[in-house]
């Protein structure tokens, strides 16, 4: 039996050759896509999947040309935030048509392909390892989504990453140095420590760190119109060493819109407010390096 030492080269498969070819691929399908924003928190649960539907709204309501590409294939959401669940996937002359929202905004997710009662699966030729061949093939699919999707021309497309601060790194080398990338956090210190890492790891690529956004700061209290302590004060010891973009309150009534795949039409409450300043602030940041 030969060892991995008696392999030359890459042993007849030519992955090196099929690698730059995905990558041209890619290259072409966002060749109209102005800016690419990847939306990360390292931690999970902290709302960043809510946070880039309501950021691609926001900037959608300001006459851009929005797009999201949900990179979560084993918690697919996007589908559904957008109430396009049951859309169908409809081939065009320059790959796949993404779905949109009712106010038009582009959503590819895996959660309009599968039920959300069954989970995404990877074939393995290990059985009893498939971890090892589990990320391998995660990549290959979100490659040939980014490849295989007529994107046509964007002013954004926001990526919406799982969590895990490693993963956030891995699709910060997947989609090049290009990919700006903004983090979400809760304001407890246990969120804003796992988050701290992801900033870390982001420290070793080329991306540029837009900022983060502090979710979930204070609850909106619709009964006495104001927004209330949510989490205890943050301690000043874990600093993200990043610019805070802005800070959003939960707001019981967009959760529940969110679920419907719905939105809120009342654009004066707080949470609305505070997602379009991070918006028009992430918009404004992105022009300066443009």
């Amino acid at each position: 039996m030969k060892s991995y030492h008696d392999i030359a080269g890459d042993g007849g498969s030519d992955v090196i050759g099929q690698v730059v070819a995905k990558r041209a691929q890619i290259a072409e399908s966002l060749a109209d896509v102005r800016h690419m924003v990847a939306i990360g928190s390292g931690k999970g649960g902290v709302g960043k999947s809510t946070l880039t539907m309501q950021l691609a709204q926001a900037l959608r309501a300001g006459g851009s040309r929005v797009a999201i590409l949900d990179a979560d294939l084993n918690g697919p959401t996007q589908a559904r935030l957008g109430g396009l669940r049951t859309a169908p996937v409809v081939p065009g002359p320059r790959g796949i048509v993404p779905p949109k929202t009712a106010n038009g905004i582009g959503v590819v997710s895996m959660g309009a392909l599968f039920p959300e009662s069954e989970a995404v699966d990877f074939d393995s030729v290990a059985r009893g390892d498939s971890y090892v061949w589990r990320a391998t093939r995660e990549f290959s699919a979100f490659g040939d989504l980014l490849a295989g999707v007529g994107w046509g021309a964007l002013d954004f497309l926001l990526v919406d990453l799982p969590p895990g601060p490693e993963r956030t790194f891995q699709y910060a080398e997947f989609l090049g140095a290009a990919a700006a990338f903004v983090l979400v956090t809760i304001p407890s210190d246990v969120s804003r420590g796992v988050v701290s890492r992801a900033v870390a790891a982001m420290r070793k690529t080329p991306n540029r760190v837009l900022g983060y956004v502090e979710n979930m700061s204070g609850y909106f209290c619709g009964g006495c119109d104001v927004v209330r302590p949510l989490f205890p004060v943050a301690s000043p010891v874990v600093d993200l060493g990043i610019p805070r973009l802005g800070a959003v309150p939960f707001d019981p009534e967009l959760a529940a819109a969110c679920d419907r795949g719905a939105t809120l039409a009342d654009a004066r409450r707080p949470a609305l407010r505070a997602i379009h300043a991070v918006a028009a602030e992430v918009a404004r940041l992105l022009e300066v390096r443009a």
